[in-house]
């Protein structure tokens, strides 16, 4: 049960962050694709700054569950989250 709960969680941040990039891209892409707008920013350099403002959607996951005090589910949340903030240090690093 627990791990079920975490493994919610978990897919549920992956889900929050992936809707977070996509409307991170179409709105800060001035009406470009999101193809396009992943392509220029992996060219340019920001694509990691792109994925870490989709993680701001993982707030309102976690307090969400926080609040229903469905806490392994928001355990799963965080630990994308963490995953998703050492993916984007090492990103920047090379």
């Amino acid at each position: 049960m627990i791990k079920k709960d975490v493994f919610i969680g978990m897919l549920i941040g992956l889900i929050a962050n992936s809707i977070g990039l996509f409307l991170t891209a179409t709105l800060l892409g001035q009406g470009d694709d999101f193809t396009t707008v992943i392509k220029a920013a992996a060219n340019e350099g920001f694509l990691g700054k792109l994925i870490s403002l989709g993680a701001i959607l993982n707030l309102i996951a976690f307090f969400v569950f926080i609040r229903k005090r469905e806490d392994y589910k928001a355990r799963g949340v965080l630990l994308i989250t963490v995953f998703i903030a050492v993916f984007t240090f090492i990103f920047k690093l090379f």
